[in-house]
């Protein structure tokens, strides 16, 4: 009987030293900050000012074993969401454009196809300035035949008929929007063939990028 109540007080006492053990181990941790000022601060609870500008916990022999920085308010909150949300939409940029460039790799395997399908495009271009041209000049011949019928008119003393004169602005505007037209595709044109050099040069840059990964170090 004695020796069962030798072990039980054993057994108590073990369970006390370990219950005694852990809130110690759980007190050993402290929390220490910086205020505005920068003076450091310890407590052994986590309070309002350590979440306010950030704390270290730290262990019973001073050495940090956790970094937590402080709360953001509402303002930084905000910029910081739009700082993330901006790189976020620079990664998704980054990936398209490597996405369209292996799209593109892949259709044109070598330099001289690439080039091929960027003259294409000039060359569809150059038909449609080339049709405008053609129209032009015939809008133009038939402003030039009307005007002649007037001039003869009035040379003759006679007067200019009205429909005649119609006819004289309604063709002027064809002939203008005629022009207006060439213009907007000569300017095409230019900005084509200055997109096409470009777009060249890219070509190459992602071709020697893509080699040089293939290649190794």
């Amino acid at each position: 009987m004695r020796r069962t109540l030798l072990v039980i007080a054993i057994l108590a006492l073990t369970a006390g030293a370990q219950v005694q053990a852990q809130k110690t181990s759980a007190s050993s941790y402290r929390y220490r900050w910086k205020d505005a000022s920068g003076l450091p601060h310890y407590s052994d609870s986590l309070t309002s000012d350590a979440l306010k500008y950030g704390y270290d916990l730290v262990n019973d022999r001073g050495l940090v074993v956790q970094h937590v920085d402080r709360q953001l308010n509402p303002e930084e909150r905000a910029a910081a969401q739009k700082v993330a949300d901006q790189q976020a939409a620079e990664r998704r940029a980054a990936q398209e454009r490597d996405r369209v460039d292996s799209q593109m790799l892949a259709a044109y395997p070598t330099e001289e196809g690439y080039a091929t399908s960027l003259k294409q495009s000039l060359d569809n271009l150059e038909q449609q300035i080339s049709t405008t041209r053609i129209n032009l000049r015939s809008q133009e011949k038939t402003l030039t035949d009307l005007l002649t019928r007037a001039g003869d008119l009035e040379r003759a003393k006679q007067p200019v008929p009205k429909f005649l004169n119609d006819s004289i602005a309604k063709q002027r505007d064809v002939v203008t929007q005629q022009r207006d037209t060439l213009e907007r595709e000569l300017n095409a044109r230019e900005a084509a063939e200055k997109k096409n050099a470009t777009d060249l040069q890219h070509y190459r840059d992602v071709k020697a990028a893509k080699e040089k990964e293939r290649s190794g170090p």
